[in-house]
């Protein structure tokens, strides 16, 4: 997949006003409009200049597109980075349904590129007025973010302060973020993929109507030691060669904090699922833990133990190349 320069695409420079990238689109599509240039190029030109507008005209898919940096370049391989929408604030606008919660934008071909940001989706016209009549109240939008937890919040619960960024457009035409930490309670037992929902914390009632809520995505910070699906826990456990020849107990950590003593037995090879069951994310039917051996075999630095290997090498008949002759 390719990155995008959207402000490259349409001729302004990222500090441009809002004012100025509708200039800049209007001039741009009366050029490339498939109606009026005949060019070979000019249709896909004219969807390209489309889909920058719709990107930059649009607060919340601005800020965020911002997020990727000035560093990428037009036609650069791109893959968005690893969690790059946590703390983004943003409201329910009435976008398409799209995979990263923003949705669509814009009629017309939608490219890899924006899909992967965005998600699919068309712009739906129409919606709640900004200027509703006298004596009517609407309740206010409903806010979404994504965070990131630590796995033994899920384990044992916990209290966290929150930053969230939410966009929003200054006098002037510029987008800019805002600030707000909150204070929010995890459950024990949730996973990813789960909503934390805070009421009346998100965008503000209109005509005296209550205040919209806030959805809090929850995900887990990566972790070096655990790997996370669904409610069960997976563990890589290294194991001197000794260990899984002829068995032995050892100590197991676990997200919770705590550890267990889990008994190997003799012939343990390596990839062999142990199960260790009902100590995955907690719940009503709480996952299980997966521990998975791996081999680690010491080096040979001294003398010594040089010979343990050839001692070793001379006690076993064994090849491990075997299955490769044909």
């Amino acid at each position: 997949m390719k990155f995008r320069d959207y402000y490259e695409t349409l001729g302004v420079a990222r500090s441009a006003t809002e004012a100025e990238i509708k200039v800049a689109y209007r001039k741009l599509a009366r050029k490339y409009h498939p109606d009026v240039n005949k060019e070979v190029t000019a249709e896909d030109q004219f969807k390209e200049i489309g889909e920058a507008y719709a990107v930059l005209k649009d607060t919340e898919k601005r800020a965020a597109y911002d997020r990727m940096g000035s560093n990428w370049k037009n036609g650069q391989d791109f893959t968005p980075p690893p969690n790059w929408n946590e703390g983004f604030e943003y409201a329910n606008t009435g976008f398409g349904d799209g995979r990263s919660g923003f949705g669509g934008g814009f009629e017309g071909d939608q490219s890899e590129f924006f899909e992967s940001l965005f998600g699919r989706g068309r712009h739906r016209q129409g919606g709640r007025s900004s200027h509703p009549q006298q004596g009517m109240n609407f309740k206010g939008q409903d806010h979404h973010a994504k965070i990131l937890i630590d796995i033994a919040d899920a384990y044992n619960g916990a209290k966290r302060t929150i930053s969230l960024h939410m966009p929003a457009q200054d006098a002037s035409g510029h987008v800019t973020t805002q600030e707000r930490k909150l204070d929010v309670s995890i459950p024990k037992g949730i996973r990813a993929g789960q909503n934390l929902r805070l009421s009346g914390q998100g965008g503000p009632g209109v005509g005296g109507g209550a205040a919209g809520d806030l959805y809090l995505e929850v995900d887990f910070h990566p972790n070096p030691i655990y790997r996370i699906d669904g409610k069960d826990i997976y563990l890589d456990l290294p194991l001197a060669p000794w260990e899984a020849a002829l068995g032995a107990t050892v100590e197991v950590p676990t997200p919770a904090g705590s550890a267990l003593e889990l008994k190997i037995p003799a012939g343990t090879t390596a990839g062999r699922k142990m199960r260790l069951k009902g100590k995955g994310i907690p719940g009503t039917e709480p996952g299980d833990l997966y521990v998975v051996p791996i081999i680690a075999l010491p080096s040979a630095k001294t003398d010594a133990q040089k010979e343990a290997y050839q001692t070793l090498a001379k006690a076993f008949d064994f090849n491990p190349r075997t299955h490769l002759k044909g």
